[in-house]
């Protein structure tokens, strides 16, 4: 039994005696009952082998889980399985858990569900079916150069010729399908025409802050960058402190943030950011922000009005119900799927979240007892069809299908460079990915200083 767990009981006994002697002076006292647990079975990834899944938990409440087991049950021929089918037994990160299955068959069918038992009886969570994979590796993707070389420089030019200087974040334009860049060293944004050719968007390869045309606009180490349908990209300016967009015409403006590092809500230069690193869009224009240095995912309306979507403010590791008692640990990467559903990439925590439209957080896959499952994630995508892609600092590019089945496509872990197929593509320290419309991938080789396309399979 965990040490919080112990003195909140020993609390609870306490305010228990204080209210029975109460009741003896003539007040009148009540102990809330303890009822079965309210639980959120949470997605299900499994591994290529076939063999072993990733499943969890999440307690919709206060309920007292401390007197009890916890877990997750399965089963291939129960489809409501409960804890006399095969189960794990895990223990509880304060409000969720997450929990490794092992033994599976490949390709077979399983349904699982979360549960909790305590004083009151056996609580479920709904039931997740899922199939396990047949057993074959993926081959993986193809990884070759797009533009840049070994060199950090900020000089245009085609492929080989041109020079970034550690590029962070990348983005396909919605509107014309060029490769955009956030320089970061350089205090630039780049553009990358399908061919490899470079071009400056704006931005002098020196730091500052300055609003106007594209051609003397300045910015502060930009880390990510997103593209609307009509062709405005948004940068998340992260040594400013603030969102900037850049519209087709060639301007640069502040979209929200007063370029102080703060914290606080409000509409466009009255909000505040510390350190902004993930961007993402979603279908009705609203933007998403990893405000890294805050620990909190912040949302910018088409209007420019900033409010916190989900953590709050203490750097740590917490899934709740509830969004903003949710806590972050300096996140980094951020995507949104078709469904709205937002996920969070946080290396110093090994996982990737998820945060419904309802604002549950919980953990979508890794955490900190699974270190090397997505091991360090620095940014993620998603394709059309659903499928995540995830840059591992580490030096791997992985993918979560849209059935949900974790593959590696490029890497194998080790810091370098090297063109090839699959384990054989080399990377060190990839940051931002993205995808374009024929789902070629393209990965922003941070100390390679180049811009490595993949294409798969």
């Amino acid at each position: 039994m965990k040490k919080s767990f112990t003195k909140t009981i020993l609390f609870a006994a306490f305010i228990v005696a204080v209210a029975l002697a109460g009741a003896g002076c003539g007040k009148s006292g009540s102990v809330t009952p303890v009822t079965v647990p309210d639980l959120t079975t949470t997605d299900v990834v499994t591994a290529e082998s076939g063999t072993i899944a990733y499943a969890g938990g999440l307690f919709n409440g206060t309920q007292d889980v401390s007197l009890g087991t916890y877990g997750v049950c399965y089963s291939s021929t129960n489809q409501t399985p409960t804890t006399a089918d095969k189960k794990t037994t895990d223990t509880v990160l304060q409000f969720a858990y997450t929990t490794k299955i092992t033994g599976l068959s490949p390709k077979t069918t399983y349904y699982a569900r979360a549960y909790a038992i305590n004083s009151a009886g056996t609580g479920y969570g709904k039931v997740i079916q899922f199939t396990t994979g047949d057993g074959t590796t993926y081959a993986g993707g193809t990884v070759s150069t797009l533009a840049g070389n070994a060199g950090s420089d900020f000089i245009d030019g085609l492929g080989g010729a041109a020079f970034f200087d550690s590029p962070q974040g990348v983005t396909v334009g919605a509107a014309d399908g060029n490769i955009y860049v956030a320089d970061s060293f350089n205090s630039a944004i780049r553009k990358v025409t399908t061919a490899g050719d470079v071009t400056t968007l704006s931005g002098s390869g020196a730091i500052g802050y300055v609003d106007g045309p594209v051609a003397t606009a300045q910015f502060y180490a930009p880390q990510s960058l997103v593209t609307d349908a009509t062709g405005n990209i948004y940068v998340a300016d992260y040594g400013n402190n603030n969102i900037r967009k850049i519209t087709p015409d060639g301007t640069v403006s502040t979209f929200a943030g007063s370029g102080d590092a703060g914290y606080a809500d409000g509409t466009g230069t009255k909000a505040t950011f510390n350190s902004p690193r993930g961007l993402a869009i979603d279908g009705s224009g609203n933007i998403f922000v990893a405000d890294m240095g805050n620990n909190l995912i912040r949302k910018i309306t088409s209007a420019g009005v900033v409010t916190t979507f989900a953590g709050s403010r203490g750097a740590s590791y917490l899934d709740n119900a509830t969004a903003t008692s949710a806590t972050f640990n300096r996140p980094n990467g951020i995507a949104i799927d078709a469904n709205n559903n937002i996920y969070v990439a946080e290396a110093l925590n090994h996982t990737i979240r998820k945060i419904t439209p309802a604002g549950v957080v919980s953990t979508f896959v890794g955490g900190n007892k699974q270190t090397t499952l997505v091991g360090g994630p620095s940014a993620i995508a998603f394709d059309k069809s659903g499928n995540l892609f995830i840059t591992d600092q580490n030096g791997r590019i992985l993918e979560i299908t849209k059935d949900r089945v974790l593959r590696t496509i490029a890497g194998n872990g080790t810091t370098g460079f090297a063109e090839g197929v699959g384990t054989a593509g080399i990377f060190n320290s990839p940051q931002g990915i993205t995808v374009d419309a024929s789902n070629n991938l393209y990965v922003a080789d941070y100390y390679n200083n180049r811009i490595r396309k993949i294409v798969l399979q």
